[in-house]
């Protein structure tokens, strides 16, 4: 048999609840992990002769929503090139199966850990170097949470799930439902305007968590959100409230008024890690960071490039991580105009045969081949099918609605690395 041809078989079996269909390159698939919009093996990729992690879409066109998540996701992940952002090894089979590296857990494991601040100060410092490299292009995650960002046992990096990425400069307005509750910068709760630093108010919210080893804003809805931010930070100043919109600051206005509490309350030292003599890192130089990072008003809170000059983060900074060339996203790429699942299905597509060219051909669009990627086997032609119409994410109104209908409150395509996987300790940072 030619072997070319047996290379693109496909096989299906089992895993868990669910039936893979995969290239018989990937053998011995074990589940790890599930979302709402997929489900996560591990399998050993017998071509690269290392292991990988597959997901599996569960509905990419269900309707315009996921159709459109599915596409940013795939066009941002092609794009990327940088090591603390994920990337694709590889995708087949209509694009319902994605290939990625294979990690080890995600930060909701490493968060009940004792760490020390060298290893804290680290994964703060590659989490920043992986949105630096999104931010230089234009790229807003807006869904940053412990469980997409996941990690290695040598305590490396990276950042995951780009479905509800979306460029900085836009002429639509952007929805507050976005970035999973506990994570939102009060600019999103609000349902006001917002810039790349709200990816830092979540890395804030995430630091905060692993100092602390439990959620620092858990709130059971939007407007317990806001109430939760406001009663350990305090009321915000009136000059912030004026750029309110009259309903909301009727709203915010008629709540109590909250002094907070200092940061040094919040987060006292015996919550951290032993001060390091080796790279001089401090519990006060942590708590400071949060202070800068954890700031209710946008326009004053602390940016990428400020927080990696920070004293506890600059110890590891390296020009070749922090002023890596950012991804060349064509402006056509994240289109925000409104399609037919069946227009998604085609674009999708379009971007599938890109990839084929670009990993066979090495470069594509002037770009060079994604870390890591492998020759990708051709994937069937699309089918048309039959899908309902749903409001897409990106058009919501920027006011606050019925928290029950909130789209991120259940993970969307979360690595989830859960009690299939186990992390020890982490290694020693470089």
């Amino acid at each position: 048999m030619n072997k070319n041809k047996k290379e693109r078989e496909f096989y299906s079996l089992d895993v868990g609840d669910s039936t893979f269909t995969v290239l018989k390159r990937y053998q011995n698939l074990r589940p790890i992990g599930s979302g709402a919009q997929g489900i996560v093996c591990s399998a050993y990729d017998q071509n690269l002769e290392r292991n990988v992690a597959i997901k599996k879409l569960s509905r990419p066109f269900q309707n315009q929503t996921h159709a459109k998540r599915a596409y940013r996701e795939l066009v941002l992940m092609k794009c990327v090139n940088h090591k603390n952002v994920t990337s694709y090894v590889n995708l087949f089979c209509s694009v319902r199966y994605l290939v990625m590296e294979l990690m080890d857990a995600n930060l909701c494991q490493v968060i009940q850990m004792e760490l020390d601040h060298e290893r804290l100060s680290y994964l703060l410092y590659q989490t920043l170097c992986g949105i630096k490299h999104l931010h230089a292009a234009g790229i807003i995650h807006r869904d940053l949470k412990p469980s997409n960002i996941v990690v290695k046992s040598d305590c490396t990096l990276k950042i995951l799930d780009f479905g509800l990425a979306r460029t900085a400069a836009t002429g639509l307005l952007m929805t507050p439902y976005v970035v999973t509750r506990y994570y939102r910068a009060p600019e999103v709760i609000l349902g006001m305007g917002y810039q790349a630093n709200v990816d830092i108010w979540s890395v804030g919210c995430i630091l905060a968590e692993m100092v602390r080893h439990k959620i620092l804003f858990p709130g059971r809805d939007y407007i317990d959100q806001w109430n939760k931010v406001i009663e350990q930070l305090g009321t915000p100043t009136q000059d912030f409230l004026m750029k309110l919109n009259q309903s909301v600051r009727t709203y915010v206005e008629n709540r109590p008024r909250y002094a907070g509490y200092s940061f040094e309350k919040l987060f006292p030292d015996v919550l951290f890690p032993a001060d390091s003599d080796h790279n001089k890192l401090k519990a006060s130089q942590a708590r400071d960071l949060l202070s800068k990072m954890l700031v209710i008003d946008a326009s004053k809170r602390i940016s990428v490039d400020e927080a990696l000059q920070h004293p506890y983060i600059n110890v590891w900074y390296d020009p070749a991580e922090v002023e890596a060339p950012p991804p060349r996203i064509l402006e056509k790429q994240l289109d925000e105009r409104e399609h037919t699942v069946e227009e998604w299905k085609v674009l999708i597509y379009k971007e599938v045969s890109d990839w084929e060219e670009w990993t066979r051909n090495g470069v594509i669009r002037g770009q060079p081949p994604p870390l890591g990627a492998a020759v990708i086997d051709s994937p069937p032609q699309p089918t048309s099918s039959s899908s309902s119409s749903a409001n897409d994410v990106s058009s919501m109104s920027t006011e606050p609605t019925d928290p029950s209908s909130d789209p991120t409150m259940t993970s969307e395509t979360d690595s989830n690395l859960d009690s299939h996987t186990s992390l020890g300790a982490l290694a020693c940072c470089r």
